[in-house]
């Protein structure tokens, strides 16, 4: 009977999922344009994010719209572009020819339709498929849109890429261009918050690709006179050791040095798009300085010395460029136009030429090469019997101390959206690692646990990397001893407690990577993570608070005397709280460089000798750190005394 039962179980359940799993006509669905842009956003923009990182997709929605600007002034129509970002609503503004008045509506909401498939109008766009701006409408809770032309003004409204308003045309005295505004949607995009450095950082490189371009954000003028000499002057850290080496060519501008920091720095570019990740050109380029200045002295010089501490600059225009994504980070052009020259061998004989005379014509230039590319080679032959010791040091550590739990999947390996999910967390001490470990994504967050206080390397060489275990075992991890190339997790996130160790270990941290991979840093990889300070709650409801401000309102929405948590280790929180806060709703503050900063100044300011002006900073934060006790003094004293601190 036993035996009965468990078939007619396993028949009926055989049935049900049969049922369930039927393929007929009414599973095909036929989505059209904006539903399929809303339902897949990534295949569009890439990944979405909060505005913490620079290839959120709020940010590319802005350069989707700016790069139609780019493309009017690259047309020889429009010299000034109009940049407004408040309150989550964006305006663009260009002077150039305006959208065809009967094309408006078309070119925002019908896929297939734009100028840019007209090859003699747009022959190295820097989009060529159409979508950038019906993707943009899509994901926007309200888009609008007008252009002028000859005197004549069309105007569209949309919401959530559906037309809502469509005015007729009107006569007006406005200057031809075309006019957007919208508000990412925050359905899409949630507490979504656009961060000045990055807009800054985007509207600034299509300035120095666009010599006589002026982009105005916010009021505030952005203008470049000499392109990409311009940009490492304004991006690099301290001074070259020479003047900037500046070549020209068609469809080609490079511009190089040498500076004082570790590592190679490289910004590259394909028809204005910064290509964040680099692709062929960029090969290209490392391959070919190698080879031009070992011809040039006659040596045969290792690659790596010749590259050490260089910082380059490269721009490129390609003929229908093939990008190994919609957002275009990465190029995956083999030849400068189909069917032509070869991409090595194109930038190869540009600094054949360009470069082999500016040597000849700049003796002493070449000289500092010469001797700068010479101390590479000893450090790096000093450094051989080091590395290789600690690579084995590295191994053993890592397999008895079990200082990393792994995830599954790695940021180089992978050409989906999950690669931009990698994570490593840092974090001090096993409570903490332990919470978060329990609490992570196996397949895509990795826990580095550190013991105890990690050196302070300011003003170290490179030897100590080695030498000292936290140090090598952190690169090991990371795996960026021989390129930045192979980093195995897409952000580094540093998770410290709330506490004055807690900061001092991050100070620590952020010393080690801006000291010897700065590129970590100014390829937007590092983190901070934000655990809540607080949690408030009541039978009813748990909130937790980030902020003291947080706190407060939260008192206020639960009512009288809630119960209130003060958080200052991470180990102290659970990992079934943990999930909370390194999940879906993960807050994390993006560590970024100002384009005044000097990583040599900080890192003097914070982690050098005592200053008079440090002792200063460090008092006034104490002050800060007493007045939140005094607030929750406070508090106990106005009825809310069930406060419990958790202290690490």
């Amino acid at each position: 009977m036993a035996v009965l039962n468990v078939i007619l179980f396993v028949s009926v359940n055989y049935n049900k999922i049969m049922a369930e799993n039927q393929y007929t006509e009414d599973n095909i669905r036929s989505l059209d344009w904006k539903e399929h842009i809303r339902l897949r956003p990534g295949m569009y923009i890439g990944k979405l994010g909060d505005g913490a990182a620079a290839d959120d997709g709020i940010y590319i929605l802005v350069k989707e719209v700016v790069d139609n600007c780019i493309d009017e002034f690259v047309m020889g129509n429009g010299k000034r572009v109009d940049i407004k970002v408040k309150d989550g609503k964006v305006t663009v503004r260009d002077y150039g020819r305006g959208i065809p008045l009967g094309k408006v509506v078309e070119v925002v909401s019908k896929m297939n339709t734009g100028g840019k498939y007209d090859s003699k109008a747009f022959k190295k766009s820097v989009g060529l498929n159409g979508v950038g701006t019906k993707a943009v409408n899509a994901l926007s809770s309200k888009f609008m849109l007008y252009s002028v032309r000859d005197g004549e003004k069309k105007e569209a409204t949309f919401e959530r890429g559906e037309l809502v308003d469509e005015k007729g045309l009107v006569k007006t005295d406005e200057q031809n261009g075309t006019y957007v505004e919208f508000w990412p949607d925050e359905q899409i995009f949630k507490k979504y918050n656009f961060k000045a450095p990055y807009l800054i950082k985007m509207f600034w490189n299509y300035c120095y690709l666009n010599r006589g371009l002026a982009i105005y954000f916010n009021g505030e003028k952005f203008q470049s006179k000499d392109g990409l000499k311009d940009l490492l002057e304004d991006n690099m850290d301290g001074d070259p050791l020479y003047p900037i080496i500046h070549l020209e060519g068609e469809d080609i501008e490079v511009a190089f040095t040498h500076g004082k920091t570790y590592g190679e720095d490289y910004y590259s570019f394909v028809n204005g798009q910064h290509t964040t990740q680099g692709g062929t050109h960029q090969s290209a380029f490392r391959e070919s300085i190698a080879k031009v200045i070992r011809d040039f002295y006659n040596k045969n010089y290792d690659a790596s010395d010749i590259r050490q501490s260089i910082v380059a600059a490269i721009a490129v225009k390609v003929v229908e460029p093939v990008f190994e994504s919609q957002t275009k980070t990465k190029l995956g052009s083999q030849e400068i136009e189909p069917g032509g020259q070869s991409m090595r061998s194109f930038i190869n004989d540009f600094l054949k030429d360009k470069l082999d005379n500016y040597l000849h014509r700049n003796p002493e230039v070449a000289e500092t090469i010469e001797k700068k590319i010479k101390q590479s080679e000893r450090e790096r032959k000093e450094l051989t019997g080091i590395r290789k010791l600690a690579r084995d040091r590295a191994k053993k550590s890592s397999l008895h101390n079990k200082k990393l739990r792994d995830c599954r999947i790695h940021f180089p390996d992978l050409k989906d959206e999950r690669r931009e999910e990698t994570t490593l967390f840092i974090t001090e001490g096993d409570s903490a690692s332990g919470s978060i470990t329990k609490s992570r994504d196996v397949n895509t967050q990795a826990v580095f646990s550190l013991r105890g206080k990690p050196l302070n390397c300011f003003g170290l060489t490179k030897k100590v990397v080695y030498e000292n275990e936290e140090f090598n075992l952190i690169q090991a991890a990371l795996d960026i001893e021989e390129d930045m190339d192979n980093l195995r997790y897409n952000k580094i996130v540093i998770a410290t407690d709330a506490d004055v160790d807690g900061m001092h270990i991050r100070l620590l941290l952020l010393t080690f990577f801006l000291r010897f991979f700065p590129d970590l840093v100014k390829r937007n990889h590092v983190y901070v993570l934000q655990t809540p300070l607080f949690r408030v709650r009541n039978k009813k409801k748990t909130i937790y608070c980030y902020s003291d401000e947080e706190r407060r309102n939260a008192i206020n929405e639960l009512g009288k005397n809630p119960e209130i948590t003060r958080f200052k280790g991470l180990g102290e929180i659970s990992p079934d709280e943990f999930k909370h806060f390194i999940g879906e709703d993960i807050r994390l503050e993006p560590v970024i460089l100002s384009k005044e900063a000097s990583i040599d100044e900080i890192l003097s300011y914070y982690m050098g000798k005592n200053t008079p002006e440090r002792q200063d900073f460090i008092i006034d934060n104490l002050r800060v750190e007493k007045d939140l006790e005094d607030e929750i003094a406070k508090d106990k004293l106005e009825g809310n005394d069930e406060v419990e601190e958790i202290e690490s």
